[in-house]
């Protein structure tokens, strides 16, 4: 008796889950809806390029700001050297 309950138990659950993937299946998507999720895709795209664009500019960034404190250390060992003399 126990193993015919739980078979109908588990034939029912089976048919629940068929039954709810066919549904979801056979419901077209509203064209709105994709308009929207393109409209999302293309802005992520767009943040993804300027992001890209924003941590470019870092980096030139850092390299002029190595480039600056290299200058102002040898400008600053040019002139102790002449004020050692």
């Amino acid at each position: 008796m126990r193993n015919v309950s739980k078979r109908a138990a588990g034939i029912a659950v089976a048919a629940l889950l068929v039954s709810t993937i066919g549904v979801g299946c056979s419901s077209k998507p509203n064209p709105e809806t994709v308009a929207a999720a393109q409209r999302a895709d293309a802005a992520a795209a767009k943040a993804d390029s300027a992001a890209a664009r924003a941590e470019a500019a870092a980096g030139r960034v850092e390299d002029a700001a190595r480039r600056a404190e290299a200058a102002a250390q040898k400008a600053e060992a040019i002139f102790m050297k002449h004020m050692r003399k």
